[in-house]
């Protein structure tokens, strides 16, 4: 009994796992790929405590190969050398299975000594990470890897975990255990989608419980006290954590700086500056924009500022700068505009760039209209000349429109004027 709780309740079969049911419900891709035994390179993301490690470990005893652990935070190109230096001994006679834990701490050159070995299949890659590979992992090896959300465990999926474990540790100490319904549901919604936390959560609840004629008893009372740091989480409509990341670019984008901080609050006391930096820095372009164009280089600088200093003092640069973000005029136009572009783009409307655009200067002898005839603006009145940016396929198309905010009709009233319109 001295490995946490909820190591001795991991599952050890996908039947066993809570939640993640989008993944390893019945027909589902990952299920059926771990049941093929027939395992390629996967990378898990999602928050902690939601069943990654758990599923690969379960892969990791249906793929035949020698499985090997790192964590990235600590490992150094040395330990992976020393994996490879197993290949091809009678040990790992089937091939290796590498579990590489929070991923995104691996640099470059760590991520691309790996690639030649999960390339040609030597090992087998399963990597997890609490951030988005697609930010943090080398682009070389997510193209050779399958990628898996896991996401936040729900409140019943937690309940049904603290349920068995309830049985677990009566079984384990022979002693009656009871733990009150209240006392119960209040550990789960507190955990976040976390089903570690609450299972840890528990067990302290279940080591310090009252004793009542010869039973270990645990009341809401008991559990506040373990939960009381953690009341800013604790969300009683079980909200998920990504709800709440969505919610406070969601509130800055209404214009509504109280609910914004709050939810920067949220994420700051989890520990999530990176989600509240990046969303803040989204927020800004997305939905002020050409607004108050001005306030992009604002909020770099005071995220810039907010990573410099680290928490707690973080806090009020970031709190400065989603405030100005509630408050200033939003704009969706180049948000629009670069999004209707790229769909024209991936549609097959990229067409030939036109020729007085061109960077060749002189053309063949079959030419009908011999010379780049390229007309150099600055050379014209107002800096500004009529002629053909765009291809033939789009040349009529119309991607930016002028928002009604005082910034870009400032813009269109100039290029009207400039225009002669």
């Amino acid at each position: 009994m001295s490995n946490p709780l909820a190591d001795r309740l991991r599952p050890n079969t996908i039947a066993e796992v809570f939640g993640q049911q989008h993944l390893l419900g019945e027909n589902k891709a990952l299920r059926k790929i771990i049941e093929s035994g027939k395992i390629p390179n996967l990378i898990f993301y999602g928050p902690s405590g939601v069943g990654k490690t758990t599923v690969a470990n379960i892969i990791a005893k249906v793929s035949g190969k020698k499985l090997f652990r790192l964590n990235a935070t600590t490992a150094t190109t040395a330990d992976i050398k020393d994996i490879i230096l197993n290949l091809g001994t009678i040990e790992a006679a089937g091939g290796i299975l590498l579990y590489l834990d929070e991923i995104q701490y691996f640099n470059k050159k760590q991520q691309q000594i790996l690639l030649q070995y999960i390339e040609n299949g030597d090992i087998t890659l399963i990597a997890s990470t609490t951030e988005n590979p697609f930010f943090y992992v080398y682009n070389a090896i997510l193209s050779r890897s399958s990628v898996f959300e896991f996401k936040p465990l729900t409140f019943t999926d937690i309940s049904a975990a603290l349920e068995r474990a309830v049985k677990i540790l009566k079984a384990e100490t022979e002693h009656n255990i009871i733990v009150e319904p209240l006392a119960l549901e209040k550990i789960a919604r507190s955990a976040a989608g976390d089903v570690r936390r609450a299972l840890n959560t528990l067990e302290l609840c279940v080591l310090t419980g009252t004793q009542k004629n010869g039973d270990t008893v645990v009341d809401d009372q008991l559990t506040e006290q373990f939960l009381a740091g953690n009341s800013v989480r604790y969300d009683r409509d079980g909200d998920e954590h990504y709800d709440i990341i969505s919610a406070y670019q969601k509130s800055m984008r209404g214009s509504d700086p109280d609910a914004a901080v709050f939810y920067l609050a949220r994420l700051l006391e989890a520990g999530d500056i990176m989600s509240a930096c990046r969303r803040l820095l989204v927020c800004a372009n997305e939905d002020v924009g050409l607004a108050y164009p001005q306030i992009i280089p604002i909020v770099k600088a005071a995220v810039d500022t907010a990573l410099q200093v680290g928490l707690p003092e973080a806090r009020i640069p970031l709190a400065n700068a989603v405030i100005l973000v509630a408050l200033s005029p939003k704009s969706a136009t180049a948000h629009d505009a670069i999004n209707a572009a790229m769909q024209d783009v991936a549609n097959g409307l990229s067409g030939n760039v036109p020729r007085q655009l061109q960077n060749k200067h002189f053309d063949g002898a079959d030419c009908e209209n011999p010379g780049q005839n390229y007309k150099y603006p600055h050379s014209y009145k107002n800096h500004y000349v009529v002629q053909q940016y765009l291809p033939d396929t789009v040349k009529n198309k119309k991607y930016y429109n002028f928002g009604d905010n005082a910034t870009e009709q400032k813009f269109a009233d100039y290029w009207k004027k400039i225009k002669g319109e």
